[in-house]
């Protein structure tokens, strides 16, 4: 006969699993409160004490860490002499473990949980039979995931026996499985030790979906998501449209990132391929909407477009008439749900806005490495701006600016960024050179360049690119300064009677 040992927390499936094994011959043993759901199902499990014959004790803490659980896992059935060592020491092979392991990730996400609750569903006994298990899939089935009860009772049943590539699938998913409940312990030590970069890194992620494709078709991609719940396109709700593709979700990504700039006043961002093309802030969503859409209203065409307000019936049928591919918005009205829902395609993500960044960190892959840095948060107010020019900058100004160095944060480097009457008139992203992307800023606002403001990511390296700015009719401009010609810059300001301002921050996108 053969014999399957039963632990789990997930309790999900489990009777009806038990009752598939033991209708295929199989001798159950379980433990603890696993015992105590198949006892009630009518399933007699054997207890685990009377295979070990020993208790368990620590409040449950030592149960299966036992030669006669370990031996009967790990024994090589072709070894003779693993074979002869079990028949003298009276121990009996196991064929099949079924663990999941206690809740750590839905520990940790608690509220107000203390450390000594979260430090009891560190699991020990679970991670062990499963390692020993899938150590020795040649000849035990593991399975540690409810998902996969269906399919070892199907081949059980059809065979006698799963299959070895299935058990050889279910060792390898057992060991990501493994991985990743330490990883999480890992972060939860780490991070309450205050180690922001350890000497060790190990990041875990979840699938969310298998994408059609990459950034291009001959490119596959899937998208993972993290263990916290937090501000993501992961947690956004699609109510209509199609999947999100590769760059979809890129560009949404970015577009969210964004909205949490604009926190407290009404914004619509347009985005397209990660760079901000038109952004709008007004006294109603709708005005908001207008003004993203008159920053640019060619390239917004195919792009992205995010709101951190309630999508109603007037936005709605401003935004059916054009092409989108994406709209993130905390909700819909439901007129202007069926309004944007006539177009098959369109994906609609719900998304709330007021939800918080929990991760300090963002993550870059190079090749064969991993670059990690800070988030990009910090924030420039009234009160840090330094005037470095004759003419100091009206209120009016000094609005525009503090708006236009919240976009310019967002746009690749070099990046400029021109600012008119609540929303962008111009935007120059990417750039091998500063005055490169002014031009591109100045040459996309055309007359709206006149009586606008304009943001620099960076320092301006030479005067030339406040030269351009002049010419176009900039009347005041905001840059970190630091710059060894700084100088320059400042008498051309001062020469043409403008105002700049300092933030001593800078803003590189790469």
């Amino acid at each position: 006969m053969k014999r399957a040992l039963v632990s789990v927390s997930d309790k999900t499936g489990i009777v009806d699993f038990v009752k598939g094994l033991k209708a295929a011959g199989y001798e159950i043993i379980s433990t603890g409160g696993t015992k105590k759901a198949l006892d009630e199902a009518g399933l007699a499990p054997i207890g685990i004490s009377e295979v070990t014959g020993f208790p368990e004790i620590l409040d449950g803490r030592v149960k299966t860490l036992h030669p006669k659980v370990h031996g009967g896992l790990l024994a090589v059935r072709s070894n003779p002499d693993h074979m002869a060592q079990l028949k003298e020491l009276n121990i009996e092979c196991i064929d099949l473990v079924c663990v999941n392991l206690y809740p750590f990730k839905q520990t940790v996400q608690k509220e107000d949980v203390s450390h000594e609750e979260i430090i009891e569903n560190i699991d020990i006994g679970g991670p062990s039979m499963l390692r020993s298990a899938s150590k020795n899939y040649q000849s035990v089935t593991v399975v540690t995931d409810p998902a996969d009860y269906d399919k070892v009772l199907n081949e059980i049943q059809t065979n006698g026996d799963t299959t070895l590539a299935t058990r050889e699938a279910l060792a390898a998913k057992v060991f990501r499985t493994t991985a990743q409940y330490d990883a999480m312990i890992a972060d939860y030590l780490t991070k309450k030790e205050g180690n922001e970069f350890p000497e060790k890194l190990t990041i875990t992620f979840d699938k969310v979906q298998d994408l059609r494709y990459g950034e291009n078709p001959h490119q596959k991609a899937a998208f993972y998501k993290g263990m916290k719940p937090q501000y993501s396109l992961a947690n956004a709700q699609q109510l209509h449209g199609k999947e999100l593709s590769y760059n979809n979700i890129q560009d949404g990504n970015a577009a969210i990132e964004i909205l949490k700039d604009f926190e407290g006043q009404h914004a619509a961002i347009g985005l397209k391929h990660m760079n901000p093309c038109g952004i709008g802030i007004g006294s109603s969503i709708e005005e908001a909407w207008d003004k993203c859409f008159e920053a640019d209203s060619v390239s917004i065409f195919g792009g992205i477009v995010a709101f951190n307000d309630v999508v109603n019936v007037a936005v709605a049928e401003k935004l059916s008439k054009i092409f989108l591919e994406i709209v993130i918005a905390p909700d819909f009205e439901p007129e202007a749900f069926k309004i944007l829902t006539k177009k098959k395609n369109i994906r609609l993500l719900k998304l709330d806005v007021t939800q918080e960044v929990n991760n300090k960190f963002k993550y870059t892959n190079v090749n064969d490495g991993l670059l990690v840095q800070e988030l990009d948060t910090k924030k420039i107010t009234k009160d840090d701006l330094k005037c470095v020019t004759d003419r100091k900058p009206t209120e009016e100004e000094i609005d525009q600016l503090l708006f236009a160095w919240k976009v310019v944060k967002h746009v690749k480097s070099n990046a400029i960024v021109l600012v008119k009457d609540n929303m962008t008139v111009g935007v120059g992203a990417g750039q091998m050179n500063r005055v490169g992307a002014a031009e591109i800023a100045i040459k996309e606002a055309g007359e709206k360049a006149k009586g606008s403001v304009l943001a620099s990511d960076a320092f301006f390296p030479y005067r030339d690119t406040v030269d351009a700015a002049i010419k176009a009719g900039v009347t005041a401009v905001i840059q970190p300064g630091g710059s060894i010609r700084d100088q320059e810059s400042i008498d051309a300001c001062n020469e043409a009677g403008i105002a700049m301002v300092y933030t001593g921050v800078r803003h590189f996108k790469h």
